[in-house]
């Protein structure tokens, strides 16, 4: 990735509420300094839309969190999205996906799985790529989600879509942990 077209901001560019919020997040992450929160955080208060949307996709969205894991995982994947893959690396591991785990979900939904998560991760691929879901795919996604998790999911991939195009975009450099 060539150099960041928009450098991570500091106290003075985010000013003390994002900052602050920066801050936090990047301990959270286990970094002295997350640069996706620090350079989006310069757009000042549509980052804490962002924030409070996001949050709602994870960690406290409406599938369970390993799902959220591999959901987003395969969307980085796809994406080829490095920063997002070094990060749900980690917090994948803590929603229980293992190193092996890790790898069927960067070979896909014919890795052997069961037919719920081969469903979710086809449905991601379809979303990422054709950027719609077929109806065969759909009606499977609803044997295993209600409506509401199901438009959930919709949103959770294009969050995640959303936020590699504009890590790729931006040029974010990737965290150092």
């Amino acid at each position: 990735m060539s150099t960041a077209r928009v450098a991570p901001g500091h106290l003075r560019e985010l000013g003390p509420i994002n900052w602050a919020v920066v801050r936090a997040m990047s301990l959270a992450t286990g970094t002295d300094n997350a640069h996706i929160f620090a350079t989006l955080g310069r757009s000042k208060g549509l980052f804490r839309g962002w924030l409070h949307f996001s949050s709602r996709m994870m960690p406290f969205g409406e599938l369970s969190r390993r799902e959220t894991e591999m959901i987003i995982i395969r969307v980085a994947h796809l994406r080829d999205c490095d920063y997002e893959l070094d990060h749900h690396r980690r917090l994948g591991a803590k929603a229980g996906i293992d190193a092996a785990t890790f790898e069927r979900i960067l070979a896909g939904p014919d890795a052997g799985w069961g037919d719920r998560e081969a469903t979710l991760l086809r449905a991601t691929d379809q979303l990422v790529n054709e950027r719609d879901i077929t109806d065969d795919t759909w009606q499977a996604l609803r044997r295993h989600l209600s409506e509401r998790k199901a438009i959930a999911f919709v949103l959770l991939v294009g969050q995640y879509d959303m936020l590699a195009t504009t890590i790729s975009t931006l040029r974010v450099e990737r965290d150092t942990f």
